[in-house]
């Protein structure tokens, strides 16, 4: 079977979020399940370095306002279809902001022209020798693609499949914008893309995909709900059995305690006290403290970060530390500055992104803390487990189902992996960091968790076989 991805970002080249790691990982992990998947990407200014020349497969002579052209490449082991669109994509900044943080003003256009693309790759495909069998577009920057594919005549005899990474940000754009992005003024109503009087690329992609599916089961129920469907919970009840949650896995050889470049490798929890020490050192934390809470994390409101500042006395009362790595509201920022310079020693904080020192946090971690109001995957947990480093998170989506929380059950039966609290409570958030030191303070038990952790299967085995599944239910091909 062959899959075109449509996404916005892919790692390790361009990485904003979860979506760039499941664009980047699963082409891989699917290929044991019979599935040749090729990516349709952006042509930033760093994926154009890391293709090289390329080989034309096709032109646009007016794209959207200006001329471009598909290079098809490899870059490692992924197969891509770049769109080189110089008047949308080679600028500086990031995939969706402008060098002072604000969204690009045409992010409609940027992003209906991939879909354009996507829709017309899907359509001529036997022009240059690769026709998909099925499109899978990525959150609302792939949205459109399923509506074009059907300008295109496309959907006839090629299925199409929506993926919701994060459903918060909906692709939005004003109604008089409908024949400027190609779309048909038919469409624009409740049961198409028409959002609260504005168009969404996101509600577009629900409405016209074949099927539609979210990074994981629990985030899939939530999404039917008022209280975090956003405004979809009607439009993704209506798909009923064709709406699913796929939960994420991670890349285990990259990230791999007893493999990983960036650390002092380890296998077994002796090596994972060097790496403790070697980060207290490098981060100014005190080694003989009690338990080394870790956070690599946007810092929002949705990740939580104004509950873990109100809970984040009662961790140093106990003798507890936080090291952070994040970026994202300043006002955040400076209040986990101001409280690192309060209290030196226990409190050590880097604003921005570091992927060497991302490794360092998660291996040198005693828990990592993920108290998210909601959380459709998360990989930060996952990444915990592989490392030994405790989870303590939110009960929600993804979160809920990647860690077994510590009961009287689970202890007796002796397969917890961390700690699980009710989201969107900084006491409950308190709560669960008590119960982190006083676990802290039963190094068997502590210990008993974290291999329960390093042994609980997170990568993509299982979920790379429900998606060749939904491929094969989404196909036009028996």
């Amino acid at each position: 079977m062959k899959v075109l991805s449509v996404a916005s970002e892919i790692a390790p080249l361009i990485k904003t979020g979860g979506l760039a790691d499941v664009a980047g990982a699963l082409p891989l992990a699917i290929k044991a399940e019979g599935v040749d998947m090729r990516t349709l990407v952006p042509g930033y200014p760093k994926i154009l370095e890391a293709l090289g020349e390329g080989r034309q497969v096709m032109t646009d002579g007016n794209l959207f306002g200006g001329p471009a052209q598909v290079l098809y490449g490899t870059v490692g082991d992924l197969e891509l279809y770049v769109l080189d669109a110089a008047h949308l994509f080679y600028r500086g900044g990031g995939p969706y902001a402008a060098p002072d943080g604000f969204d690009w003003w045409d992010n409609p256009e940027r992003f209906a022209a991939l879909c354009w693309i996507g829709a017309r790759l899907a359509s001529e495909g036997h022009l240059h020798g690769w026709q998909p069998d099925v499109v899978h577009a990525h959150d609302w920057q792939g949205g459109f693609t399923p509506v074009y594919m059907q300008r295109t005549g496309a959907a006839h005899t090629v299925g199409s499949v929506m993926t919701i990474h994060n459903i918060a940000f909906t692709g939005s754009a004003g109604p008089d914008m409908v024949h400027r992005l190609r779309l048909p003024m038919e469409g624009y109503n409740a049961g198409g893309f028409e959002f609260y009087g504005r168009i969404s690329a996101l509600k577009a992609g629900i409405a016209y995909a074949d099927k539609v599916n979210t990074v994981s089961p629990t985030y899939a129920k939530e999404l039917k709900t008022a209280e975090f469907g956003m405004g979809f919970d009607g439009t993704l009840k209506y798909k009923g059995a064709d709406f699913t949650g796929i939960l994420n896995g991670i890349d285990t050889d990259y990230w791999d305690p007893a493999t990983d470049p960036h650390i002092e490798a380890y296998k077994v929890l002796r090596g994972k006290a060097k790496a403790r020490a070697v980060l207290c050192e490098e981060m100014g934390l005190d080694p003989e403290s009690g338990p080394l809470c870790v956070v690599v994390s946007r810092l929002t409101d949705q990740k939580g970060m104004d509950l873990l500042l109100h809970a984040l006395p009662r961790l140093i009362e106990r003798g507890g530390q936080l090291c952070l790595l994040g970026s994202g509201d300043p006002w955040f920022e400076g209040k986990f500055l101001e409280a690192a310079a309060a209290h030196p020693g226990q409190v050590a904080v880097r604003i921005g992104y570091d992927e060497p020192l991302s490794h360092r946090i998660i291996a040198g971690g005693d828990a990592i803390l993920v108290p998210s109001r909601f959380e459709p995957c998360g990989l930060t947990q996952l990444y915990g487990l592989r490392y030994g480093t405790v989870p303590v998170v939110a009960q929600t989506g993804g979160l809920a189902d990647t860690v077994i929380p510590l009961t009287v059950a689970t202890r007796m039966a002796k397969v917890a992996t961390g700690i699980q609290h009710e989201p969107g409570s900084a006491d409950a958030l308190t709560e669960a960091l008590d119960a982190l030191c006083d676990l802290w303070a039963q190094p068997k038990l502590f210990q008993q968790i974290q291999r329960n952790g390093m042994k609980h299967p997170v990568g993509w085995d299982v979920s790379a076989a429900e998606y060749a599944a939904l491929f094969k239910e989404a196909s036009r091909t028996p």
